[in-house]
């Protein structure tokens, strides 16, 4: 499974932003998510969906300003990012797993190449 992340870029905060994530390899039935690294910190959870879309987690911080989604026909996931802030400021990373990616733990089978998202204030 090969991951590739795009759409990062420098914002204003209040702003948004749309990631992508595509997938290729086989992907049929993965959970998919979004984690992210802070300048000096842990790499932390930030969203997953289910291979179906109907079950989707988030970290506490982004509920309601984030929306993760896919589609499984181009193998993309997406995380759209609203009222962004600059503790948002980190590289975000796609991920996948052979299951839902549980927000409890920072772990997954598959690893793409992180985006860079920096939020100005």
């Amino acid at each position: 499974v090969q991951l590739q992340a795009s759409g990062g870029g420098l914002v204003q905060a209040g702003g948004s932003l749309r990631l992508s994530c595509a997938a290729s390899g086989r992907t049929f039935g993965y959970g998919m998510g979004w984690f992210r690294q802070a300048p000096g910190k842990e790499r932390e959870f930030v969203a997953s969906i289910s291979w179906s879309g109907s079950a989707t987690y988030y970290a506490d911080s982004v509920k309601g300003r984030f929306t993760i989604s896919r589609d499984n026909v181009k193998n993309m996931v997406y995380l759209q990012m609203n009222s962004l802030k600059p503790e948002d400021t980190a590289v975000y990373y796609c991920a996948a797993d052979t299951r839902i990616i549980p927000k409890e733990k920072v772990a997954a089978a598959y690893w793409g190449q992180g985006t860079l998202v920096t939020v100005s204030s």
